[in-house]
């Protein structure tokens, strides 16, 4: 079954509570969405064609990306800060039908159509988007996810989550992202649960948001300058059931601060562009900080390799298909036997419960040993000055490659790694602590270490 006749029923429910005040109810959603897909299929779009899209974040677009769906076309949204030169590069990989870049406009425009009234047939193993992943290795990948995909990771985290028609979304994310696009749309489209929309973080929205809603999906940024804001208290978050942390690793300190201030234990999630949602923290039970959960029901998970710690594997029906126009790439990245890599280095403890270390690209070797930057980064963090730190890999004579840490905050560097050698092997030691205002970031906030380690690449030449 095409996956919008699953996300959405028509109805009078709200569904986007606007800033204005005003709302637009299923109902409403339905027939916009409706009146694009007839639009879309008048442009020449046919099933399988792709519709690629780098738009505002409004109620039009997410219009058009389930007018996508019901036309039985491929959608595959673009980061908004995007750059001409590098959406050409997707565009010619891609090669949509259609590139959209003002979804409002596009609506408009689709006013004088009827809502088509039936949907596209398509079956659970037909493509229904592209995320194309951020390519720190190399070219972007366009990972390839089905109907059938999506509806089983959004009806797990749905019930994982105990979402209800009750509840009502905060939703401050961008939707270029499989966070705010698939997991939080279509937690509230499965319960028919409106959302408060905002189009991005802003302290003082989201802070009037808390008090109308249930439910907030954000990245640990989202926490921290909550934290950091004084209006942000304990009766500010008592009309909330759950926070939602993803996309990027919580700080244990930010766990610890938010529970401090709120009573409450943010709920870490891990996931990925190639399966959407992996694990979870419980909704009933422990949350436990540097912990992501257990794996989703569905995902089966492993740790390849004989060691207790190595790379996270992972199979279920909410995997993608592959990398777009990559079968090479595709045929690398999954074992003989159909378990994707995820390139995430991890443990699964006898509990279950699963600790991530890092990307296996961030591995450092030196001299003959494996060094895990998460083991480094979660004692640095709790020396005094250090606000965050990201720990790096930089080639070195002797070596091959010397540890190094980039450092938020202020402080003596000699003192620090000597307070860091009486709890670490000295080959896990940095040789290096720089101090920094800020870590360069990727859009949901992850720390990009390549472009830290192309930076400080010649400090040990």
């Amino acid at each position: 079954m095409n996956l919008y006749d699953r996300l959405i029923t028509a109805s009078d429910r709200p569904c986007f509570l606007l800033p204005d005040g005003a709302q637009i109810t299923y109902g409403e959603l339905d027939a916009g969405a409706g009146r694009l897909a007839a639009l879309l299929i008048s442009r020449g779009v046919v099933p399988g064609d792709r519709v690629a899209v780098q738009t505002d974040k409004t109620p039009e677009a997410v219009m058009l990306y389930l007018a996508t769906l019901k036309a039985g076309a491929v959608f595959l949204p673009l980061n908004t800060a995007y750059t001409a030169s590098e959406v050409e590069y997707f565009l010619t990989d891609a090669e949509p039908a259609l590139f959209v870049q003002d979804a409002v406009a596009l609506a408009a425009e689709a006013a004088g159509h009827a809502p088509l009234e039936t949907t596209v047939r398509r079956t659970d193993d037909d493509l229904a988007a592209i995320i194309y992943t951020s390519g720190t290795t190399g070219r972007s990948k366009g990972a390839m996810l089905t109907h059938g995909a999506l509806y089983a990771n959004a009806t797990a985290l749905t019930q994982a989550w105990g979402f209800t028609g009750d509840d009502v979304l905060l939703h401050a994310l961008p939707i270029f992202h499989v966070h705010g696009l698939f997991v939080a749309l279509h937690c509230a489209f499965l319960a028919r649960a409106p959302m408060v929309w905002l189009a991005k973080y802003e302290d003082a929205p989201v802070l009037a948001g808390l008090a109308r809603s249930t439910v907030m999906m954000g990245v640990p940024t989202f926490y921290t300058r909550l934290l950091a804001n004084p209006g942000f208290t304990q009766a500010a978050a008592a009309h909330m059931r759950l926070f939602i942390s993803g996309s990027a690793p919580l700080l244990e300190s930010t766990f610890a601060e938010f529970e401090q201030r709120t009573g409450t234990r943010i709920l870490e999630r891990y996931g990925m562009s190639e399966a959407v949602i992996i694990t979870t923290n419980p909704l009933v039970g422990d949350r436990v900080a540097g912990s992501v959960g257990y794996p989703l029901p569905g995902v089966a998970l492993r740790i390849a390799g004989p060691d207790p710690t190595g790379v996270i594997e992972i199979k279920g029906p909410s995997v993608f298909c592959g990398y777009w126009r990559m079968p090479e790439k595709t045929a690398q990245d999954f074992t003989a036997d159909g378990w994707f890599k995820t390139g995430d280095v991890g443990r699964q403890d006898a509990d279950g419960r699963v600790w991530i270390s890092g990307r296996a690209k961030d591995l450092i070797i030196s001299g003959g040993y494996n060094v895990y930057p998460k083991e480094i980064e979660l004692i640095l963090d709790e020396l005094p000055g250090v606000t965050e730190s990201a720990v790096i890999g930089l080639p070195h004579p002797d070596f091959g490659e010397a540890v190094a840490a980039v450092v938020i905050g202020s402080g003596d560097e000699a003192a620090m790694i000597a307070k860091l050698r009486e709890r670490l092997a000295a080959f896990k030691a940095p040789k290096r602590i720089f101090f920094v205002e800020d870590l360069p970031r990727n859009a949901m906030g992850k720390v990009q270490k390549n472009l830290l380690r192309e930076a400080y690449v010649g400090t040990f030449s």
